[in-house]
């Protein structure tokens, strides 16, 4: 990546393309972080169910991860745009936030046994070290999104962020597996009540070593450019900003392009759908398709359906990674936007034939839909985004439509048990029916509202012209 740059118009250095196998190198750590995140999805309601939190609870107790990411995403984001050192300029962040995720990977499935040494509240330690875990994923995740920008030409965005699929594609059906897999290997799924079954205290361990071995291997096989190579791509600008402040988060806030308010609307109701997934599908199989009561946690039966979902979401993740090699030639033949819409909608669809489909063997089908949903929601919003968003801001502005992504989580958060369990009768099925319709209002939204023309920041009209030239 060093020596001899490509010169553009007007004489300017352009950033080289970059190899396959370079991009996947920059990219490998997300696949141990999403097999955390895979990990977490699937089984943290099971885990706080096992420590005694109701059904009613459960999405209260999911705002720390949303929460965590609306403090920490663009404040990593805002550092990593402003310093750096020996190691580079966002692998620092890698690396912190691998060591301390493994930490709370290890911990969460054990919270029960360590509240006997520190004679604290289970369900207390297990949000702390909930809490601890999504910090650090957050910490580690920011840089990843940014380091697409600032090694990548802005040609090469669609591919950056399809390669980040596919590995969070198998990072994720490998974490969603895990518990399932442990447990044909003879592995106990069953514990004694307020403690976790051994199938997912291992699967967790596991997932502690791959993260940190994948978030190694980025850092080893990556070089980031130097501040010197980076003010070549600008014309000589260096891109650091003197007497920058925390601050000046809020001033960039206020500055954000339009066609970031418009995928934020569609954000917005995308996650929402998602959160609705993660937290209240375990009970709406257990009650639903099992025939147990909300109040069931301890059975079996409820452990089958805590299976079932670590199943299912690895599913719409292995679906995810076929989708992702598909995307990049979808756009090109019908268009970004439309493309992303029409993910969204089978999406939906999907979420919503969950209740209709009786045969817990055939909701499998319902996955389709939604892997084709998460292949474009990683990337696509990403990839229509990166071309309004200058340079030296690359990682604070990454950070910061991470808000559309966690506000929509934190209100479903808040409100999501209370409708569930006063609304629909703590049958959780009918609140993941309005999780689809939620996606299929994203759909609307990209195809109505998102256009080609949307305006871009002054400050990045000349480089978006010269790099497109």
């Amino acid at each position: 990546m060093e020596g001899k740059y490509d010169k553009g118009r007007f004489g300017r250095v352009k950033k080289p393309n970059l190899s396959m196998a370079q991009i996947i190198n920059m990219s490998m750590g997300f696949l141990g972080i999403q097999m955390a995140f895979g990990l977490q999805n699937g089984n943290a309601s099971r885990i706080l169910a096992n420590f005694g939190a109701d059904v009613h609870e459960l999405s209260w107790f999911w705002l720390v991860a949303p929460i965590t990411g609306l403090i920490v995403q663009p404040i990593i984001g805002h550092m990593g745009d402003n310093t750096w050192s020996p190691l580079g300029r966002r692998k620092p962040y890698f690396l912190i936030g691998a060591v301390l995720c493994a930490i709370g990977l290890v911990m969460l499935p054990n919270a029960a046994s360590a509240t006997q040494m520190m004679a604290a509240n289970v369900l207390l330690l297990a949000v702390i070290f909930l809490a601890m875990m999504d910090a650090s994923i957050n910490v580690a995740m920011e840089p990843f999104r940014a380091l697409v920008g600032d090694m990548l030409p802005k040609h090469q965005a669609t591919i950056g962020f399809s390669v980040q699929t596919i590995l969070i594609g198998i990072g994720a059906v490998v974490g969603s597996y895990l518990p399932d897999w442990l447990t044909k290997l003879g592995i106990s799924n069953v514990a004694q009540a307020g403690f976790v079954a051994d199938n997912v205290i291992y699967a967790f361990y596991i997932g502690a070593g791959v993260l940190i071995l994948s978030i190694l291997y980025t850092i080893v096989t990556t070089k980031e450019y130097s501040p010197q190579e980076f003010a070549s791509f600008e014309n000589g600008k260096e891109i650091v900003e003197e007497h920058s402040k925390f601050s000046d988060i809020f001033k960039d806030f206020a500055k954000i392009p339009l066609l970031m308010k418009k995928l934020g609307a569609v954000q917005f109701f995308s996650w929402f759908a998602l959160f609705t997934m993660w937290v209240f599908t375990t009970s709406a199989l257990a009650t639903h398709h099992f025939g147990l009561s909300p109040q069931d946690t301890h059975s079996a039966e409820f452990n089958k359906a805590g299976d079932l979902t670590g199943k299912l979401f690895g599913y719409y993740n292995l679906w995810a990674i076929p989708f992702a090699f598909l995307l990049t030639p979808i756009a090109k033949l019908i268009g970004k936007k439309q493309t992303h819409a029409l993910a969204l909608f089978c999406g939906g669809l999907g979420l919503i034939s969950m209740y209709f489909i009786k045969d817990v063997d055939y909701l499998k089908l319902s996955m389709i839909g939604l892997g084709f949903a998460w292949a474009s929601i990683l990337a696509m919003p990403y990839a229509m985004l990166i071309d309004a968003i200058p340079q030296k801001k690359m990682g604070v502005y990454m950070g910061i439509f991470n808000f559309f992504i966690v506000i929509p989580q934190i209100i479903n958060g808040v409100f999501g048990g209370p409708i569930v369990s006063n609304i629909f009768g703590n049958q959780a099925m009918d609140y993941v029916v309005v999780g689809g319709v939620c996606m299929l209002i994203a759909a609307v939204i990209t195809m109505i509202f998102i256009k080609s023309g949307d305006e871009t920041p002054k400050e990045i009209e000349e480089e978006i012209q010269q790099v497109h030239f």
